[in-house]
């Protein structure tokens, strides 16, 4: 019997959804950020759900077997487990499982084998997996500990730099009215009282104008981005003890700033086929599709 199955990608940013039969995909369809927050998993299960009925409307399909979502802010066990039961409660699949982001990004790069996914979109990590199926984790401590590199650390950069232009305590910048724009206000001021109020996400959107900024030249946003990128690197590197010296490493780079059209991604390319011990594959990988395989895989176990 052919089975309806269904993988989720729930970032910050956006929800994927890609619906299959174990032979072809069906239907996809985007939605609302679907990460997890403490105490927020029905917000969260209600853009989800939202995301698969419109996965369902674009397959012409009405139900599902197995639903697998790769979550950002999943990383606990008991965000995973809140995800699970709220997703349960929206009634759209049979069977649930609730997993980080980052996992199925290593499923849609590597199946069940080993290598290294560096994943930046509003936040940013790296996973591991070695040859005997371990994982290894560096950053993902969100915004206030962590997420060098991401969407969001690039945007406050950039907002920082619109300040210090605009007190003469740094370089002009084409950045101070590409802000404007990505923030949709007017006045430097107006741009003070959208940031003060603007959550982790907002911060993010202002990504691609910097990234923009920087293709175009503008020494302060390249800076940025080049921070950006020896960041990422790093917490590739990081990662390298938990490899044989003797064997190479494939990695593989996920996340809406990393994006085969960004400037970012190059970038990191670059320095990441400095470091010998990688092979760096330039597929661009998609999250969604993971966690679909991931969502047969259980089917085939039931």
């Amino acid at each position: 019997m052919t089975q309806i199955l269904v993988g989720a990608d729930a970032g910050g940013t956006k929800t994927s959804v890609v619906i299959g039969d174990g032979h072809a995909i069906l239907g996809r369809a985007e939605g609302s950020p679907g990460a997890i927050r403490p105490g927020r998993a029905l917000a969260a299960a209600s853009a989800i759900a939202d995301a698969v009925r419109r996965a369902f409307t674009a397959a012409n399909v009405l139900e599902a077997e197995v639903l697998v979502v790769g979550a950002a802010g999943a990383g606990r066990e008991q965000e995973r487990l809140e995800l699970e039961r709220s997703l349960r409660s929206e009634r759209i699949v049979k069977r649930v499982l609730v997993t980080t982001d980052i996992e199925i990004a290593l499923a849609a790069a590597f199946g069940k084998g080993s290598g290294i996914v560096v994943s930046a979109g509003t936040g940013s990590i790296a996973i591991g997996r070695d040859a005997q199926g371990r994982l290894h984790r560096r950053g993902g401590y969100g915004w206030q500990m962590g997420d060098e590199g991401s969407g969001y650390a690039i945007g406050r950069a950039a907002l920082s730099a619109c300040s210090r232009a605009a007190d003469d305590r740094g370089p002009r910048t084409t950045l101070s009215a590409r802000l404007l724009a990505a923030a949709r206000v007017e006045t430097f001021e107006e741009l003070i009282s959208w940031a003060v109020n603007a959550n982790t996400s907002q911060v993010s959107s202002l990504a691609p104008a910097v990234l923009e900024a920087a293709a175009d030249g503008d020494v302060v946003a390249q800076g940025i981005v080049d921070y950006a990128a020896r960041e990422l690197c790093q917490l590739a590197k990081s990662l390298l003890p938990h490899f044989p010296e003797s064997e190479p490493v494939a990695i593989a780079l996920a996340g809406g700033i990393l994006s085969t059209d960004r400037p970012l991604r190059t970038l990191i390319n670059q320095r990441l086929a400095d470091e010998n011990r990688f092979t760096v594959i330039a597929d661009t990988i998609e999250p969604a599709l993971g966690a679909l395989h991931m969502a047969e895989n259980l089917a085939q176990t039931t």
